[in-house]
């Protein structure tokens, strides 16, 4: 137990001692190394990095006025954007325009100097969280070996983002906006073609719409009505002719009789005419408790009281008999003439009541043509309604779509004229590009500390190793391990004056360059701190 609580400290012991004989082999590798890493860092040339930050604007017209025709993520933009500015192309051309590289151009070829100044670029993005469209702004750095180059470069590369951006955007913006007015064209001309087939269909099948029912209904109740009455003025002129015809034929009789008794003559029409007066002034009374006198039927049915009136009249206008022979010849003679008169009139108004009853009957056959052809348009108005039905959706559909489309095309045009007047999303430089005062790279002061640690790690190899290799037994207890016998007596090692002057002037002369390595190492480090 008490030799496992001693190992620490043996072990210790043994490893001061080795450092203590093997100092050289410590000291000598981390002197050169570090001296080695000291003098390479100052050799090494100096890079100078020139930083610019731009800050992403969001648009400037609040989004509910103007909704911009771009919505792709920053961060994919300059990606985007990236590609195209960094090309080869852009990069050589950056390159012949300030001079870089000038030594490397002569062994490197092109492909080599693009990926040499990509390498040199660098794009680090900004977050104000942690989601990845919290991206508000980003910085744009480029190192060279000239500070004015550095700056120079950078303030190109930030101008060609920039400019990127806001040529981009105007064009996707253009673009977005030439595409919905060439669909927007498209569709007007389909909404102009499903007006056509909708125009055509209503010219073709005209009064067999939907909303011309209510229409052809009136209409029909109308004709109706009208054929009505013309079925009853067509019954009234045929009693009427029947009376005429009566009257007439009554007279004939009488003139084919000859010689009768002058009240047989006379009663038997005129008693006729005078029930015919009353029929017509009864169904006059009718007529105008139903209608004004104005009515046609009113002002039909009075011309027929008037023309029975005359009838009446000239029946009513004969002779008187007398006892004289000579009176009832000249009596006779005088009857005779105004039957023949009569007939006359009779015949005359049956004439005219023929024309009547004709006039009617065609009435009455085209009103029942109209009535047929009006309820045929009924019969067909619900196909005629599924088949408008139909044409109106396919035209309704064109007129949404080309409303939604002349929307958006508005709404494209205002974003548009919003990029051209770069007040959308844009870029803005808030820091110019630096000048730098001090270089970036290399770091002289990481580069000496890593030489001096790799020189002190390579030493102590080189120490244990030089120890490994030596089987010397050094005390007691090595020579225990390696004897199995113990000692009983022990020679000490004794000097005499000329060696142990040579040993304190070696032991000086290794203190003094002991010292002076360490003093060179620490000045060297010092230099190159302040240097950096």
């Amino acid at each position: 137990m008490a030799q496992q609580d001693e190992n620490p400290d043996v072990n210790l012991s043994k490893l001061l001692g080795v450092a203590i004989r093997r100092r050289w082999w410590v000291l000598i590798p981390a002197s050169v190394i570090a001296l080695g890493a000291c003098l390479t860092s100052l050799l090494l040339p100096d890079s100078y990095e020139s930083e610019a930050t731009i800050l992403v604007e969001r648009q400037q017209v609040p989004e509910r006025y103007v909704t911009a025709n771009t919505t792709i993520d920053v961060r994919e933009v300059l990606l985007v954007m990236t590609d195209a500015i960094l090309s080869r192309t852009q990069l050589l051309q950056i390159v012949d325009e300030f001079g870089l590289f000038p030594n490397e151009r002569k062994h490197l070829v092109p492909e080599q100097l693009v990926d040499l100044m990509r390498r040199n670029i660098k794009l680090e993005p900004l977050r104000k969280g942690s989601e990845t469209k919290d991206l508000n702004a980003f910085k744009i750095s480029f190192t060279s070996v000239d500070p004015h180059s550095a700056q120079e470069v950078t303030n190109k590369l930030t101008t060609l983002f920039i400019s990127e951006n806001n040529q981009s955007r105007e064009e996707q913006s253009t673009g977005t906006t030439n595409f919905l007015a060439d669909e927007l064209g498209a569709v007007a001309v389909e909404l102009k073609q499903q007006g056509s087939r909708v125009r055509d269909f209503k010219m073709r099948y005209l009064g067999e719409l939907p909303e011309q029912q209510q229409g052809n209904l009136a209409i029909l109740a109308g004709l109706q009505t009208q054929l009505q009455n013309t079925m009853a003025t067509l019954g009234r002129a045929r009693q009427q002719q029947a009376y005429l015809q009566s009257l007439l034929s009554q007279y004939e009789n009488l003139a084919a009789a000859g010689v009768q008794a002058p009240g047989t003559m006379a009663s038997s029409p005129t008693e006729t005419i005078k029930a015919e007066l009353t029929r017509l002034r009864n169904e006059r009374a009718d007529l105008l408790a139903r209608y004004t006198a104005m009515y046609p039927d009113v002002v039909k049915i009075d011309e027929e009281i008037k023309e029975t009136e005359a009838l009446l009249a000239a029946s009513t206008h004969a002779p008187e008999p007398t006892k004289d022979g000579t009176a009832q010849e000249s009596s006779k003679s005088a009857g005779s003439s105004e039957r023949d008169a009569t007939s006359a009139q009779i015949k005359s108004q049956l004439e005219a009541n023929r024309l009547e009853i004709q006039n009617a009957t065609e009435d009455a056959e085209q009103t029942k043509a109209r009535i047929a052809e009006y309820q045929r348009r009924l019969n067909l108005t619900p196909v005629r309604e599924q088949e408008l039905a139909e044409l109106l959706r396919d035209y309704d559909l064109s007129k949404q779509h080309y409303d939604d489309l002349l929307s958006k095309k508005t709404q494209s045009e205002l974003a548009t004229s919003l990029e051209r007047r770069q007040q959308g999303q844009r870029f803005r430089i808030i820091d110019q590009p630096s000048l730098p005062m001090k270089p970036s790279s290399p770091d002289h002061v990481k580069i000496s500390l890593a030489g001096l640690a790799a020189g002190i790690a390579v030493g102590m190899a080189l120490a244990f190793l030089a120890e490994t290799r030596d089987h010397s037994l050094r005390d007691e207890q090595e020579l225990r391990r390696v004897f199995a016998f113990p000692l009983m007596i022990g020679v000490p090692m004794v000097l005499s004056k000329v060696e142990e002057r040579r040993r304190s002037w070696v032991k000086a002369l290794e203190w003094f360059a002991g010292v002076a390595l360490c003093l060179l190492v620490c000045a060297t480090e010092f230099y190159v701190y302040r240097r950096g």
